[in-house]
């Protein structure tokens, strides 16, 4: 199988063929691509090097699958002409993932729902993937009426900028800044660029993309904010269901649910921490507690690596997945 990894020179370009690697996802010919000033460098894969090609190189070269990491700008020019050649695309940009007439997938949830016509798939916002992860469960079980989230994400979610940023800032060198303030031992209540309505396009992704991959009747308001860490994002969720529910109930039902591990002991000090989801597939979930001002209203602790999860592992499953249902060829 030819894969095109389009931004393979980025961050999450790296730990997409990390994760490639790790999936053991069946690569017979990779094609790193990126951007012009990265054409011509090699990139290793499996013991063999690559050679970077630039996008209009790709698509004559004709993958059977193509992953984008390349920002919004270079999906909605370029994911299209991949498709008109044949190739499936799964795209981690923002910009496809509200079309009507693209499917929006993580794969434990809504995976069911792909098929052949779909020739570009969206993968969700990073901190929208470890949140449905831990809510689809609970919905099917209660019937979620409202979520209210606040996160704390990593630098990385920014990129590479962000992160010799803080870098810089530790080592007190002056450098270019990834933000309008520092970001060492510092909480920036910005993630993304504001909307007119008073919330930023992170939080509105959250929003958005939480009620078209689980349903169009939970109200989710969400505030989300940048912290000095590097291993991935945590969320501190409050959830209002329609029917009661036991404590042991929803620890059981998480623990069940594939890609999610329960860290939930107080008594051991046992919780989600992004030092400790780094490097990680799984949805980390703890703290999990009754809601004590008002009924039927739970509180969880979410915790995810958003490079893996929320970014790379979660297009590589979409792109097993597809095998699975022979929706890929394998030859």
């Amino acid at each position: 199988m030819k894969v095109a990894v389009v931004g393979a020179t980025g961050m999450v370009g790296n730990v997409m063929l990390k994760v490639l690697r790790e999936q053991s996802f069946p690569v017979t010919e990779l094609i790193p691509v990126a951007s012009a000033k990265s054409v011509g460098q090699s990139v290793g894969f499996g013991g063999i090097h690559y050679t970077v090609v630039g996008l209009a190189k790709a698509i004559e070269m004709n993958p059977d699958v193509a992953i984008f990491s390349a920002g919004g700008e270079t999906s909605l020019e370029w994911a299209p002409k991949f498709a008109a050649a044949g190739t499936t695309v799964i795209d981690n940009s923002s910009v496809w993932r509200m079309d009507p007439t693209k499917k929006l997938i993580v794969p434990e949830i809504n995976g069911n729902l792909l098929t052949k016509e779909d020739k570009i798939i969206a993968n969700p916002n990073c901190s929208t993937i470890q949140l449905v992860l831990a809510l689809a469960p609970l919905h099917r079980a209660y019937k979620i009426k409202r979520v209210v989230v606040s996160t704390y994400q990593s630098i990385t979610g920014t990129g590479v900028k962000a992160v010799q940023q803080m870098e810089n800032e530790r080592e007190g060198i002056s450098g270019e800044m990834a933000y309008n303030y520092p970001i060492d031992k510092n909480c920036i209540p910005q993630c993304d660029s504001f909307l007119d309505n008073g919330y930023t396009k992170e939080e509105m992704k959250l929003t958005n993309e939480t009620k078209k991959i689980l349903d169009p009747t939970i109200n989710v308001t969400a505030t989300a904010v940048r912290v000095p860490v590097v291993g991935g994002h945590s969320e501190a969720v409050n959830i209002e269901f329609e029917n009661d529910f036991d404590l042991n109930e929803v620890r059981s039902i998480l623990n069940q649910q594939s890609g999610i591990t329960l860290k939930d002991d107080p008594s051991t000090f046992s919780y989600p921490m992004p030092k400790y989801a780094e490097g990680k597939d799984d949805v980390f979930v703890g703290r999990i507690r009754r809601d004590e001002s008002q009924s039927n209203t739970l509180n969880m602790w979410i915790v995810a690596d958003n490079l893996r999860k929320g970014a790379a592992t979660n297009a590589v499953q979409i792109g097993k997945l597809l095998i699975e249902k022979g929706l890929l060829p394998i030859t």
